[in-house]
């Protein structure tokens, strides 16, 4: 092996630990907000934005027996190690002639965080949604008159990724909620520690990473397209569960049980769902496929936590409030397979 495939074969590490440190802040907050809301007087609504700004079994010891501040401060080591990693082995890549769609860039980001703070915490949000239409509007011609846009229009004209841009938005909208709002009620409903949240997580984590690494395998037996829409099924399955249940019936028929489906369904969904997004690309136009998957991934997430902790934050009964929030998120998935089933019609009339 030469000295150019020992620096490549870093690489992968380097990405790895990164994406560790996401896991590790996200395992923090969702496994701390109860925590969180009470030592900083939060709302159900102010604290969807602990997300929306911003392993759960490392996160929940962590805030079992120290405090979830520790938690944050664990980034400063490991951001040390990658980023010496990152300035040993990973080599400098050429520079680029093309332009940064700056304006593009700016309406994008604006527009954005108008949206979110309009549907969950800004004081006048009809204002704030009605700036964050114009300026995403801005943003659409920026693009649409741009030489070097950052999101390509024609990113938008194939069926199959456009639907699967849909998809992931919902089935993100729908899982993120999940993920925050199911510590929660196992703690308030249950009276769980952080730490038992996060093991109660592991019927869902488990099964995930089981079938996840299936997905190869099956392809040689399946289409890309039948494996999303078995996984969104079987996604929609476990919510539906979950939400003709209702908590009050005990962790394991009102949330144990359904993890083990919805995290068999995801185990079959985000790859096929990525594969999707970045399908019939050329090489002008890979990159920004690949940029707006991991864009509709972010947004779908902090726009769909902010619709469901809008509608139930009137809700006094956490038994209430997370029942409502499961339906809702059914419903959420049921779009996503929805629009994951359109992509197997573009396929058929092909």
């Amino acid at each position: 092996m030469n000295r150019t495939q020992q620096r490549f074969g870093i690489i992968l590490p380097i990405i790895l630990i990164s994406y560790f440190m996401i896991l590790l802040d996200n395992s923090i907050v969702f496994t701390s907000t109860v925590k969180i809301a009470a030592d900083l007087n939060l709302s159900a609504q102010a604290l969807s934005w602990v997300t929306n700004a911003y392993a759960l079994t490392f996160g929940g010891l962590i805030s079992s027996y120290t405090t979830w501040r520790l938690g944050f401060l664990l980034n400063v080591p490991i951001g040390i190690v990658m980023l010496l990693l990152t300035l040993k082995f990973v080599p400098i890549s050429q520079r680029s002639t093309g332009k940064l769609d700056w304006l593009g860039s700016l309406l994008s980001v604006i527009g954005i965080i108008a949206l979110v703070y309009g549907i969950n915490g800004a004081k006048n949000p009809v204002l704030t949604i009605i700036i964050a239409i114009i300026v995403l509007a801005a943003f659409v011609w920026q693009e649409h008159r741009s030489n070097h846009p950052i999101m390509p229009l024609k990113l938008f004209a194939d069926r199959e990724r456009s639907s699967a841009y849909v998809a992931r938005f919902f089935f993100l909208g729908a899982m993120i909620s999940y993920f925050f709002l199911t510590p929660q009620a196992m703690q308030n409903v249950y009276h769980f520690t952080p730490l038992m949240a996060a093991l109660g997580f592991l019927p869902e984590t488990v099964p995930q990473f089981i079938f996840a690494t299936l997905v190869s395998r099956l392809n040689n037996r399946f289409t890309n397209n039948q494996i999303l829409i078995a996984g969104e099924l079987i996604t929609l399955v476990g919510l539906l569960m979950a939400a003709l249940v209702g908590v009050r019936a005990g962790y394991v028929t009102a949330i144990a049980i359904p993890m083990v489906i919805i995290g068999i369904g995801q185990g079959f969904s985000l790859s096929p769902l990525t594969v999707a997004g970045v399908a019939n690309t050329d090489a002008a136009i890979a990159g920004s496929a690949s940029g707006v998957v991991n864009m509709v991934h972010q947004i779908g997430s902090s726009v769909g936590l902010s619709i469901i902790t809008l509608m139930t934050a009137g809700i006094a009964s956490p038994v209430v409030s997370y029942n409502t929030a499961v339906m809702i998120m059914t419903g959420l998935m049921l779009i996503s397979t929805l629009a994951a089933i359109n992509i197997a019609r573009k396929s058929s009339n092909d």
